[in-house]
C-alpha cells in the first residue's frame, strides 16, 4: 500500500500488526494517530518554508528520501547469538539498519554486542521484558523503557530516541510516557513472521511481497532462519532500486518527535 499523503492517519494496533492475531482476539483494537514517513518529511519541508529557510536540512551524509526510493530495515529483540553473523552481513553489504533492543536476556546477556550494533546503525528501545505496554500502568511502562535506555547509554554511549512497542501495541498512555522520556514510536508495514518459520527462502519471499517505497521492514535476528535470509533480501531490494536506510534517515529532514507514532 502506498504511503498516504495526509499528515495524520488513524491506526489500529491489531490491524497494523499481522503477527499479533491472538493478541487482537484477546484485547481488541486500539485506535491512535500515526504519521507516515512521507508525511513527516513533507511537514518538515513545509515548516522550513514557512520560516523562510532555503530548505529543510538533512543530517550530514544522510540519504535524501524525498528523491531516493528508500526503505528501512529494522531488527527487534536483539542482541542474540546470531547478531555477530548479522553484523558481518551488514558490513559486507555496507548497510546501516535500526535495532530495537530488548533488555532482559538480550542486552544484559550480550552487552559486548550493543556497542558493535550502534556502530552499524541506530539503537532503539524494545522494552526490558517485552511486556505488552498497553496492559501496564504508566509507572510500569516507564520502568520498562528507562531500564533499556540507561543500559544502552552506558554500553554504547548513546541514549535511544526511538522505541518499538512489543507486538506493535500502543495507545495514548504509552505515547504520553514515551513523550516524557524523549522516545518516538516506530511501527512497520512489512514483516515475515520469522518467529514462526526457519525457512529462509520463505522469509525472503514474504519481505519482498510487501516491500514498498518509504516502508519499514521488521525482522528478528534471534530466529534461526532470519540472518541467512538477509543477504538475499538486501540484494533483491537493491535490484528493485531501493536504497536501504535507518529510520531517522527515512524521516529526514523531519526529526523523530517524542511521543509521535510513525507507521508507513
Amino acid at each position: 500500500m502506498p504511503a498516504q499523503p495526509s499528515a495524520i492517519r488513524r491506526g489500529c494496533a491489531g490491524a497494523a500488526v499481522a503477527a499479533v492475531t491472538l493478541a487482537l482476539a484477546l484485547s481488541g483494537c486500539t485506535t491512535y494517530d500515526t504519521q507516515s514517513p512521507r508525511s513527516a518529511r513533507n511537514a518538515a519541508v513545509k515548516a522550513a518554508d514557512k520560516k523562510g529557510a532555503a530548505s529543510a536540512a538533512l543530517p550530514a551524509g544522510a540519504v535524501d528520501c524525498r528523491k531516493a526510493k528508500c526503505i528501512a530495515l529494522t531488527f527487534d529483540a536483539g542482541p542474540s547469538e546470531h547478531t555477530p553473523a548479522l553484523l558481518k552481513v551488514l558490513d559486507e553489504k555496507k548497510v546501516r539498519v535500526t535495532f530495537f533492543l530488548l533488555g532482559h536476556n538480550h542486552v544484559d546477556k550480550y552487552p559486548q554486542l550493543v556497542k558493535e550494533m550502534g556502530e552499524r546503525g541506530v539503537l532503539g528501545n524494545h522494552t526490558w521484558t517485552h511486556r505488552r505496554l498497553t496492559d501496564l500502568k504508566p509507572a510500569e511502562i516507564r520502568t520498562e523503557l528507562e531500564r533499556v535506555d540507561t543500559s544502552v547509554e552506558k554500553l554504547a554511549g548513546t541514549r535511544p530516541t526511538l522505541m518499538r512497542p512489543p507486538q506493535g501495541r500502543t495507545n495514548k498512555t504509552v505515547a504520553k510516557v514515551c513523550k516524557e522520556l524523549g522516545l518516538s514510536l516506530v511501527l512497520w508495514n512489512d514483516t515475515a513472521s520469522d518467529y514462526a518459520t526457519t525457512d529462509s527462502a520463505l522469509i525472503h519471499k514474504r519481505i519482498m511481497k510487501d516491500a514498498h517505497r518509504d516502508g519499514i521492514i521488521l525482522l528478528h535476528d534471534l530466529y534461526k532462519g532470519t540472518v541467512p535470509a538477509v543477504p538475499g533480501i538486501i540484494d533483491s531490494l537493491r535490484a528493485q532500486g531501493y536504497t536501504l536506510v535507518t529510520v531517522p534517515e527515512l524521516l529526514a529532514p523531519a526529526k523523530p518527535e517524542p511521543g509521535k507514532i510513525y507507521k508507513p
